[in-house]
């Protein structure tokens, strides 16, 4: 009897084991959907239909959002915490640099970032989702749908996500007045080129990040 339990508890160890995957290449593509907030009809339009892609490269990562009005891309390395964000508005092409201070200043809000696992599951793009409910340090909260099959190993490419065990497909953001759910329409672990990652040596006006901060404000 015990040695049937305990061959059959290491298979079960095993099987887990190999259903979960690490992985250092993986390029994810999310359709954005806005939910609320129709009261900003300028900021919906330029969420409107947008895409956002991600890449991942070991530590490296590339975040592309796409839409009619504007494009908004982030480069970020997590072995040194610096980043570089990209954004074409109207012609205006901004390069923002970002030291790991700055990058940590900039995503402050999801410090102690909290995920509560529900039962809720669902299929998304051929992998199963465990729901998730998070709380914030302020108090909000956000739905994700996640799945456990595919981990990455740079956790640090999002910080909304740091503390998530496994990879979200499904998620909300909040921009400005806006609920925004973004929802996975492919996964690739194909290797992703290195260039990815490559910051433009010209073409963009360069800020700094307090510089960028101090525009939002006027």
């Amino acid at each position: 009897m015990k040695t049937t339990f305990f061959t059959l508890l290491g298979f079960l160890l095993v099987t887990g084991t190999f259903a979960q995957k690490r992985v250092s290449d993986l390029t994810i593509v999310y359709d954005a959907v806005i939910t609320t907030g129709a009261a900003e009809p300028k900021l919906a339009d330029a969420f409107d239909g947008a895409t956002t892609t991600v890449y991942l490269k070991g530590g490296l990562s590339r975040s592309e959002m796409q839409s009619a009005l504007a494009s908004f891309t982030t480069i970020h390395d997590g072995r040194t915490g610096s980043a570089v964000v990209l954004q074409e508005v109207g012609g205006q092409k901004v390069l923002i640099r970002m030291t790991a201070a700055d990058w940590k200043d900039k995503n402050r809000r999801y410090e102690g970032i909290e995920f509560t696992t529900t039962g809720e599951t669902k299929q998304l793009a051929g992998y199963t989702c465990k729901k998730a409910v998070a709380t914030l340090k302020d108090g909000s909260t956000f739905t994700v749908y996640y799945t456990e099959e595919l981990v990455p190993e740079n956790n640090y490419y999002n910080s909304q996500f740091t503390n998530l065990r496994g990879l979200p497909l499904e998620y909300e953001l909040q921009q400005g007045k806006l609920i925004i759910k973004y929802v996975v329409s492919q996964v690739s672990l194909n290797p992703v080129p290195v260039s990815k990652f490559d910051i433009p040596k010209a073409g963009y006006r360069e800020m700094t990040y307090e510089e960028s901060k101090k525009g939002r404000r006027n």
